[in-house]
């Protein structure tokens, strides 16, 4: 087990080491995502999209919130995986639901971005079609 002085030092960050900590984490999601090119590619799709059909402040901030809301949702469920793998590494039902529930959620998070997608382009769409 950890000192109490180890502890004490672990909480002790300074304010800089943790921005670095933070964008550490980034990186480390970046290598380890499965998935990262495919959110980049759907993140640069929806952006064209928004520039191309000149959506309003108020759908852009929906875009954007959505955006987050995805990748913030993969986040954790990478830091999830991360966690899964290092404290049971060998198979465990246990662990294997809650793998699949962080999963979930990130599928969640992706169905929710996608009705506000079609709520904002799908008018916007038909428009063009008509």
């Amino acid at each position: 087990m950890d000192s109490k002085k180890e502890i004490k030092a672990w909480h002790k960050v300074k304010i800089s080491d943790r921005f670095l900590n933070a964008f550490r984490g980034m990186y480390v999601f970046y290598k380890t995502s499965r998935h990262f090119y495919l959110l980049v590619c759907a993140v640069i799709i929806v952006i064209f999209l928004g520039f191309l059909f000149k959506v309003s402040s108020f759908e852009w901030i929906a875009l954007i919130f959505s955006i987050g809301f995805v990748i913030i949702s993969e986040t954790f469920n990478t830091a999830i995986e991360i966690d899964i793998d290092l404290t049971s590494p060998e198979y465990h039902p246990f662990a294997r639901d809650t793998k699949d529930v962080a999963a979930a959620a990130v599928i969640l998070a992706i169905f929710t971005a996608s009705i506000v997608g079609l709520i904002i382009f799908l008018p916007k769409f038909i428009n063009v079609l008509i």
